[in-house]
């Protein structure tokens, strides 16, 4: 008895440990039958975006994971949802667990999704099956036609790994197709090296730009491979000094390969060519979830950045937003854009910039008015992730950091003349590379890029740059992360959760 007692502990065991990672996919995107033809192949790929960005509409997920926790954003007295809205507030001053738990955020903004990274793991696995399947040969497809869907679904899987990375630390890294056993998790470097090192030989493989113009920006191309490739290497030089140069160099030959490839420009800085960018598909956009609110696509009304930062007549209707949700602090926005310079992104960008109150507009985010006119939706905007001007600030800090000056302050350079900027023509060292970050927080405004530029340069750490730093054993310990649910203990004797956020762990 004891023996068939052991061996049925033993089987439940095995069990319980096969369910761990190896998320259960959906039906079509299993068993030999389903990969036939190269409609299943686009399925399978189109379903991979869409699961991605069901977790970024989860909430005000892009202003709470990259823009909100430095300590700049105040909820407006009067505005809608006052009391749930002052979340803001509460991320500034990196209190996650209290944005996470309490009342009244908590069923308001639901953040403890952000915690979950199951949803995550579930693109990463269709992204293994399909890769495996494209490996093994699918007979309706080219060659070059299996090529290019091998570079699409390692993209997919990489950024994948790249967005968790830069949310939780190290990750749970595995490129298995069904993923049986548990694992640790793996030093964050290692999981970024492992994806350079997975995605570098596909990039030749696939088109700058694709055909069909609906296609651009809203599925990965070569672009969208470059301008990966170079955060993942400017994310691992911040972490991996011994190695900086090494990730430096990557980044600037990216760069070059980029800007000389002539496939994408900045588009005018006025009132058409912004909305164009914001609208999505533009000749600037390397990568974006392309959502359209006019097309019935389901965007929930929290998750565009610029929900909390709108008000009549760039939302409707006017009876219920006579006022922006939430507004930046005027000493910020005053340093980000002195008034004594010449910028136009402050009249095209903003309304009311100085206001310390609910009159503060980001029209960054409000030129593309919902079309029906009257519902209280938000205007119909993509969901940037990776635009031309942003690779471009890449390639310049990259080139300022190996000491390239000259080329560092052209490329610094080109976003500042779009933008009717004085050319920069200041000093050179630490001083041109504090501009080149600056450029970025202005350049970049409310797309998600803010914080994790003050994580991996450690400017996290300095009252010089944010109104909430980390101190050094903060950063140490990643108070910079996310707590990752308890659910990815389950069936997982390896897993470990983050400790800055562990009761006890100095989070709150």
């Amino acid at each position: 008895m004891s023996k068939i007692g052991l061996l049925t502990m033993l089987i439940i065991t095995a069990s319980a440990c096969k369910d761990y990672l190896n998320v259960q996919p959906l039906d079509r995107l299993t068993g030999n039958n389903f990969y036939q033809t190269k409609e299943d192949v686009e399925a399978n790929i189109a379903n991979m975006y869409s699961t991605f960005f069901d977790k970024i509409n989860e909430s005000w997920v892009i202003g709470a994971i990259g823009e909100a926790r430095t300590g700049e954003i105040v909820a407006s007295p009067g505005g809608n949802s006052y009391n749930e809205r002052r979340v803001v507030e509460v991320l500034g001053r990196n209190q996650l667990l209290t944005a996470i738990n309490n009342a009244p955020y908590a069923g308001f903004y639901n953040y403890y999704r952000i915690t979950d990274w199951s949803g995550y793991y579930r693109v990463i696995q269709s992204a293994n099956i399909l890769i495996d399947k494209l490996n093994e040969g699918i007979a309706a497809l080219s060659t070059s036609d299996t090529q290019r869907y091998l570079a699409e679904a390692t993209f997919i899987r990489c950024f994948t790994y790249f967005w968790m990375v830069r949310l939780y630390g190290d990750v749970v890294y595995y490129t298995a197709p069904y993923q049986a056993d548990p694992l640790p998790r793996e030093d964050m470097v290692s999981v970024l090296n492992k994806c350079i090192a997975d995605l570098e030989p596909h990039k030749d493989n696939m088109p700058w730009v694709f055909p069909d113009a609906a296609q651009r920006g809203a599925r990965a191309s070569k672009g969208s491979i470059v301008a990966l490739l170079m955060h993942m290497n400017m994310w691992n030089a911040g972490f991996d000094p011994g190695r900086a140069t090494a990730y430096y160099q990557k980044v600037t030959a990216l760069g070059q390969e980029l800007v000389n490839s002539g496939a994408y420009r900045l588009l005018d800085m006025d009132d058409d060519g912004w909305a164009a960018v914001t609208k999505g598909r533009s000749e600037e956009s390397l990568f974006e979830f392309y959502r359209s609110i006019n097309y019935g696509d389901n965007v929930s009304n929290l998750a565009p950045f610029g929900d909390h930062f709108l008000r009549w007549p760039y939302k409707f209707p006017r009876f219920n937003n006579q006022l922006s949700h939430c507004y930046y602090l005027s000493t910020y926005m005053q340093k980000l854009f002195p008034t004594s310079d010449a910028d136009k992104r402050k009249d095209i960008w903003f309304e009311d910039m100085l206001a310390d109150n609910g009159q503060f507009v980001a029209r960054k985010f409000g030129l593309n008015v919902y079309a029906s006119g009257n519902e209280d939706e938000n205007p119909d905007n993509t969901f940037l992730i990776f635009r031309y001007a942003d690779a471009i600030l890449l390639w310049a800090e990259a080139l300022a950091n190996l000491g390239n000056e000259g080329q560092a302050i052209e490329a610094v350079n080109m976003i500042r003349t779009r933008a009717g900027a004085s050319s920069y023509a200041g000093m050179s060292g630490t001083a041109l590379k504090d501009a080149i970050f600056m450029e970025r927080n202005r350049e970049l405004f409310g797309e998600g890029h803010r914080y994790f530029d003050l994580v991996r340069t450690r400017r996290i750490m300095s009252s010089a740059w944010l109104a909430w730093p980390l101190n050094q054993d903060q950063f140490t310990r990643r108070a910079w992360t996310w707590p990752v649910s308890t659910n990815a203990l389950v069936n997982n004797p390896y897993m470990v959760l983050n400790e800055y956020w562990l009761p006890g762990g100095g989070g709150n």
